[in-house]
């Protein structure tokens, strides 16, 4: 479903998880499903072979269809807000709402724009087995597989992280972990990406993109939408502290961020009590 097919099935997931709290299940209906090893081999082989130069030809020109598709998707994208451009210098990880896999480009635009910076994305393992375009640059176009592995995440994923935040480059981590077709609430966060924040001293620029629907048709029950990027803010790790209480001071402030950027854009409370408004663009006729 992620760039066409049913979407009523996909929404009926959103608002039984959203109404039982389960803010990171899956909701998508066709995802790949992997095995414990096929997730394994996944990592394995990005792992030994991200170096190699047919890794790197295909990352290439993948990286170079994303930032064309990137500059057509955002052509209406406004950027409110900003951060002194040092603070991309010895890398940063960016947080935002994750509702769909083009929503990410809004991300690459703004840390190739205003930090001139290069951005990888972490995304999920099983995105990695996709097939088709979308499958190609999931898997070349700068992206990272995340799994539940705790060695690969401890040992393999920190130290594909610290070796991309070394050469000041951006890093997005979607702290809501699984994807919610169109939905503009920000959801509670997983604490990964301020864990790896805090492990690694390095700042979090906090993001929220606002979805806007345009009065154009995208299909008859969805309106065409573009968004609005909003720069929350600079979350720093206190090296005071412990990783384990920079970890939860810095996901609470995110989320408390996100939380009143949603408030203040659609100028109502956060309720995760489901309304057909939470799905950009839906024209619902049920």
């Amino acid at each position: 479903m992620i760039l066409g097919g049913d979407r009523l099935p996909v929404i009926e997931n959103i608002r039984k998880n959203a109404e039982s709290g389960n803010f990171h299940s899956k909701v998508e209906i066709n995802d790949p499903v992997l095995s414990i090893d096929e997730a394994k081999n996944i990592t394995n082989n990005y792992l030994l072979l991200r170096n190699s130069f047919g890794y790197k030809f295909k990352s290439f020109f993948a990286r170079l269809i994303a930032n064309i598709g990137g500059s057509l998707i955002n052509k209406d994208t406004e950027i409110v807000g900003n951060v002194d451009t040092d603070i991309f210098s010895n890398g940063v990880i960016i947080t935002s709402n994750h509702f769909s896999p083009l929503e990410n480009t809004v991300i690459r635009e703004f840390a190739r724009k205003k930090g001139g910076v290069r951005m990888s994305v972490v995304s999920q393992v099983t995105n990695f087995a996709m097939g088709g375009l979308v499958g190609f640059l999931m898997k070349y176009a700068d992206t990272i597989p995340l799994s539940f592995d705790a060695r690969y995440i401890a040992r393999d994923l920190i130290g594909v992280l610290k070796e991309k935040l070394n050469k000041g480059e951006a890093i997005l981590i979607y702290p809501e972990q699984e994807m919610w077709f169109n939905y503009r609430k920000p959801r509670p966060h997983k604490e990964g990406a301020y864990h790896f924040a805090a492990k690694l001293n390095r700042p979090i620029i906090s993001c929220f993109v606002e979805i806007i629907d345009k009065e154009a048709l995208d299909r008859p029950d969805f309106h065409k939408t573009k968004y609005r990027l909003h720069i929350l803010g600079v979350i720093y790790p206190d090296e005071s502290k412990t990783v384990k209480e920079n970890c939860k001071e810095m996901c609470e402030k995110d989320y408390e961020m996100k939380k009143n950027a949603y408030e203040s854009i659609y100028k109502k409370p956060l309720s995760y009590d489901f309304e057909y408004s939470d799905i950009a663009g839906w024209i619902n006729n049920i």
